[in-house]
């Protein structure tokens, strides 16, 4: 299992990421706080704040959706 930490700051990223998200073949979540969201589901990311940190967590490493995630990585 894969984590990485990231940060949004518009909603044009969180199209890219969805969009990326939607091509793997494999799940994809997004944990805010105690909230599990589908990664693939633009509706429920939309539903989190912008600006904020958000762990993303996988099953496979995939290199096409790891460089969208490098994008947004959060420090």
């Amino acid at each position: 299992m894969c984590e990485k930490t990231v940060c949004f700051q518009h909603i044009e990223d969180i199209k890219e990421f969805v969009n990326a998200a939607c091509r793997c073949d494999f799940d994809i979540d997004i944990i805010s706080d105690r909230l599990t969201i589908d990664a693939k589901s633009i509706l429920g990311v939309l539903s989190l704040e912008c600006n904020k940190k958000l762990r993303v967590r996988y099953e496979y490493q995939d290199d096409q959706f790891e460089s969208v995630l490098g994008k947004f990585a959060a420090v």
